[in-house]
């Protein structure tokens, strides 16, 4: 049996409870309760919970980080993804590896901080619509805290630190033709302009590299066009999905794109941000005296919203998010407990 089973036991009560992404109302619910019984604080944002030790979270500066949320199940259950199953020392269910088991595990630390009356300005937040992206996930929940001088995400990490993250955006692409009879040749063919730009669009190369991250990624993902086999098309829609980085942000990215295409460009958004944290920072140093290996993440989280040094690490392994059978290892999250109560401590200590 785990030496953490009440924490055990509530990761399986809320695997079993749907959180789909703007879905998560009933999850949200289930928790509130069982925090509120715990003696924790609570202020519900929507469907984001804002847990803390004390009344006042306002004067908060460490931001403790994980979503409650999950994707729509894929094919290839062998279970129904909505039932989790505890079996062979581990928990089989959506959402069990990314991030349900990162949520319980800094729910488990967090409360040792607060009885141990050392949680300090520290302030726990499960975030919606994470998967998503949306704006009633944690951005509509930042406002409403302190002066936050530094977060730590939970995502399945294998409990290694990912100290820089790829950021996204999204942006829709028109190049414009003239319509025309394709038996006479008339016209001018927007799919074939379009083609010359994404034709530029692969030949992009980037001179300045990451320490932690990729160079950037610049594809065309969808494209759209024509009426009709017998009209030289106007119109040619296509979709670039970006993945920058911290060398490259979203608009100098969008601004080497502007100057190498004839396409009208048009971001969805700027606001999933790469980001990194320095050497110079004091949590640097504490990760780096741990001896697990840092990496650079190219997932993306929660993290790609805030704009204050982070870190993501969590129990799990990214490579088992989003898919069939998705599961968690009981001792994992067991070792996750420990790892985040002794990372926390440190945080505290450095009164940040």
């Amino acid at each position: 049996m785990s030496r953490n089973q009440a924490y055990i036991d509530l990761l399986v009560q809320v695997l079993a409870i749907p959180a789909l992404s703007r879905e998560e109302e009933t999850r949200a619910a289930f928790l509130e309760k069982w925090l509120k019984e715990e003696g924790f604080y609570i202020h519900r944002v929507k469907n984001n919970l804002v847990i803390s030790g004390k009344p006042s979270f306002e004067e908060s500066t460490v931001l403790l980080n994980s979503h409650i949320d999950t994707v729509p199940p894929g094919e290839g259950w062998k279970t129904d993804p909505f039932l989790p199953v505890k079996e062979d020392g581990k928990i089989t269910g959506l959402g069990s590896n990314d991030a349900g088991a990162s949520a319980i595990s800094l729910i488990a630390a967090y409360k040792g901080l607060v009885e141990k009356d050392i949680s300090g300005n520290v302030v726990l937040v499960l975030s919606a619509e994470e998967e998503v992206s949306g704006k009633n996930g944690i951005s509509s929940v930042l406002p409403l805290l302190g002066n936050l001088k530094f977060a730590v995400v939970g995502e399945p990490t294998g409990m290694e630190p990912a100290v820089a993250e790829r950021g996204l955006m999204v942006i829709d692409a028109e190049m414009m033709g003239l319509a025309g009879h394709a038996a006479r040749n008339e016209g001018v063919n927007a799919i074939y302009k379009a083609m010359e730009d994404i034709r530029r669009i692969r030949e992009i190369r980037f001179s300045d590299h990451s320490e932690w991250l990729a160079d950037p990624s610049v594809n065309v993902t969808m494209i759209q066009s024509g009426t009709g086999h017998n009209t030289i098309p106007a119109k040619c829609s296509f979709v670039i999905d970006v993945r920058s980085n911290d060398r490259y942000t979203n608009e100098r990215l969008l601004e080497i794109l502007k100057n190498q295409c004839k396409s009208e460009l048009n971001p969805r958004s700027l606001r999933l941000k790469s980001s990194f944290l320095d050497s110079e920072h004091p949590v640097y140093g504490i990760l780096k005296q741990t001896g697990n290996n840092m990496f650079g993440s190219p997932t993306l989280s929660d993290m790609a919203l805030l704009d204050i040094p982070a870190v993501k690490i969590g129990p799990g392994h990214s490579s088992r998010s989003h898919t069939a059978n998705e599961y968690i290892f009981i001792r994992e999250i067991d070792d996750a407990i420990d790892a985040y109560t002794e990372l926390l401590e440190k945080i505290v200590n450095l009164k940040l």
